[in-house]
């Protein structure tokens, strides 16, 4: 399905929900809506999916107008963050309605398979509610992909479960996406599912398209400070700065000589961004070494979050493995020039670093 929003908007009493914006979907692909909260990822998916008709612009479905025309209409299956099912039915019928609505041969084999794939073919006789969130959450899932539409909508489908669910339903929608045949549209906030998923990624922003592309182009050259916020996870850090002959100064008098030339256009100040994962521990050759002070450190999952207080202002290393700081302790974090990103203090890209092959 090539679907098309052509200067679509959305207000409701007066006020905007989405400012008019331009969005090509690509036939089969995954596009992923990357947003906080009341970003406009579900109002955008609701018009997609024929819920909501926009104040202004068109919906176009395969070059046909189709604005206004209610979901029972077009082929889409959505999943919502609350996962629906029919309580009354088993897993087996839940996951087999669509296919009986369509009239589908070999509707059990269809169900059993999608069933395996998702885990749960061992409760295909069970009715919803014996079954845990996640079980449950993976029946709706199967039941939308046994739809077999040619486009699919997910909004935050996993953000109700646990971490360690997350991480494998993760895994398993990836090859699931990436064996079928839809075009599907995934939102999230959280810039680690987009960097799974792939494919191309919107960046929204209380209403605004901030920047739409290969998910890989967006992550490595975000177009502005907002989107690399937004594409972090911690925010990027960032850092006041003004250019000099020789890189950038910045607070405290710390020089640093960029890796690569800015643009002579480029103004006198300008805001320095490094990824929490590009801060270290040992120092290496060519480093800017920051003191600083540990205020805070956090393990998550097998990575360690370590907050300094240092000359240029608070920063947040994200360090491999499980450390041990004590809080108040001095700490020595140190950055390579080469990972370094330069921001017009306005707001946009003036330089990102040398692309490395791998998404880090």
């Amino acid at each position: 399905m090539q679907l098309i929003l052509e200067g679509v908007g959305k207000s409701v009493s007066g006020q905007v929900h989405l400012y008019p914006q331009h969005l090509a979907l690509h036939p089969g692909q995954v596009t992923v809506l990357l947003g906080a909260t009341q970003a406009g990822k579900t109002s955008l998916m609701r018009i997609m999916a024929g819920l909501d008709t926009p104040s202004q612009g068109r919906v176009l479905v395969d070059g046909q107008d189709v604005t206004g025309v209610p979901v029972r209409h077009r082929q889409v299956a959505m999943v919502y963050q609350q996962f629906i099912n029919y309580p009354s039915m088993t897993v087996f019928d839940n996951i087999a309605s669509p296919l009986k609505l369509s009239g589908q041969a070999d509707v059990a084999e269809r169900v059993r398979a999608l069933a395996s794939k998702l885990h749960i073919d061992m409760f295909l006789d069970r009715l919803p509610a014996e079954l845990s969130g996640g079980q449950q959450q993976r029946v709706a899932l199967a039941r939308a992909l046994a739809k077999n539409a040619p486009l699919m909508l997910l909004d935050e489908p996993l953000v109700n479960l646990d971490y360690k669910l997350r991480e494998e339903l993760r895994e398993e929608l990836t090859q699931l996406f990436a064996s079928g045949d839809s075009t599907v549209v995934y939102a999230t906030t959280e810039p680690a599912e987009a960097l799974l998923l792939g494919g191309y990624t919107a960046v929204l922003d209380r209403g605004r398209m901030l920047q739409y592309g290969p998910t890989a182009e967006v992550f490595h050259q975000p177009a502005s400070i907002q989107v690399a916020c937004a594409f972090s996870d911690p925010p990027m850090n960032l850092l006041q700065a003004q250019t000099c002959e020789t890189g950038v100064l910045l607070s405290g008098g710390l020089g640093l000589s960029l890796a690569l030339p800015l643009p002579a256009t480029a103004p006198r100040d300008v805001v320095l961004g490094a990824r929490a994962s590009a801060l270290r521990v040992q120092g290496q050759p060519g480093d800017l070494k920051l003191p600083g002070v540990v205020e805070l450190a956090e393990i998550s999952g097998s990575d360690t979050f370590v907050h300094a207080q240092t000359p240029v202002g608070n920063l947040v290393a994200q360090l491999t493995g499980v450390h041990d700081f004590k809080l108040g302790a001095a700490i020595s974090l140190y950055l390579q020039p080469s990972q370094v990103f330069v921001f017009d203090a306005a707001g946009p890209l003036l330089m990102a670093p040398a692309r490395t092959g791998r998404i880090g």
